[in-house]
């Protein structure tokens, strides 16, 4: 393995961002304000990023372990993001795993803001992302549920007195195992590593018994999951509309649950062209997509 690459990607009419890659891990990273802070803010992160994986390897056997009775004590700060961000759900099986992509984005966001002022900035982690917005900044993210045909769903538009500065996406079509059958379930929460481990549990709600959903054991297709013998969508073909519906409403109600638990904001779902959304106030995106196919 390669050890970590720093890329400056550049267009016409768009500002720098940088990439960041290892292993895994793939950031894209964009900082908003003076020269001075920009440049200082790409400086600390590429710093910082030197040494994510390796410390997060070093952990890596424990990280795969379900949350129990007893808190896990880990030494990296990104594990202990992991954990903080999942133990709200240690009464389902869940490992510190679901909320990696978000708590990686969260570290890096934090290495850009210390002692620097930047309006507004995002560290996107394969589509888990953490966010900065000063008073009176915007940041507007796309949301796309099938990335085989991507077209845009929706947008989630924030502004400084929203609380969220996370939002992540989970689904079965993603890169990573799901229990459910949602196309994608993008949930905003208070940072990146919340709203990771929310959209896991939202994405394995939204789910039902019909002969077209395919599963399969996660250790069948993959020797270093974390979910062991548990059974993963593989394949989800045509649902009829009692079966969408069924399962979209079971996601809601759990997405729910999260919003009066104050664990997420809002949260965006999805399955075969139907869509539900669960305090919504921060996901507008009139006379698009969404409006026409909200209930249809």
């Amino acid at each position: 393995m390669t050890g970590p690459q720093a890329v400056w990607l550049t267009s016409a009419g768009a500002p720098r961002r940088l990439h960041l890659q290892h292993g895994p891990i793939d950031l894209i990273i964009g900082a908003f304000g003076s020269d001075a802070a920009v440049a200082r803010a790409y400086e600390q992160v590429v710093s910082r990023f030197q040494d994510i994986l390796a410390v997060l390897v070093g952990e890596l056997d424990e990280l795969r372990r379900p949350l129990g009775a007893a808190h896990p004590l880990f030494r990296g700060p990104v594990a202990r993001r992991m954990a903080a961000a999942c133990w709200p759900y240690r009464n389902v099986y869940i490992t510190p795993m679901a909320a990696v992509a978000g708590a990686v984005a969260d570290e890096m966001l934090a290495a850009m803001l210390s002692g620097n002022d930047l309006r507004k900035a995002y560290v996107n982690n394969g589509g888990d992302i953490a966010l900065h917005i000063a008073p009176g900044e915007t940041l507007r993210s796309a949301i796309v549920c099938n990335p085989d045909h991507p077209h845009l769903e929706a947008f989630a538009t924030l502004d400084a007195e929203q609380p969220s500065r996370g939002l992540a996406t989970s689904g079965w079509r993603g890169r990573s195992f799901s229990l459910g059958i949602a196309d994608a379930v993008t949930v905003l929460a208070e940072n990146a590593a919340m709203a990771d481990a929310a959209a896991t549990i939202i994405g394995n709600a939204v789910t039902c018994d019909h002969p077209s959903i395919e599963r399969a054991p996660a250790s069948s297709l993959r020797d270093d999951t974390d979910l062991g013998n548990l059974p993963v969508t593989v394949n989800v073909g045509a649902l009829p509309i009692f079966a969408i519906e069924e399962a979209l409403s079971a996601g809601a109600q759990v997405a729910e649950d999260l919003r009066r638990r104050g664990l997420i904001d809002a949260a965006f779902l999805s399955l075969q062209n139907r869509i539900r959304l669960v305090g919504s106030g921060t996901m507008l995106d009139k006379g698009y997509r969404v409006t026409a196919r909200a209930g249809a």
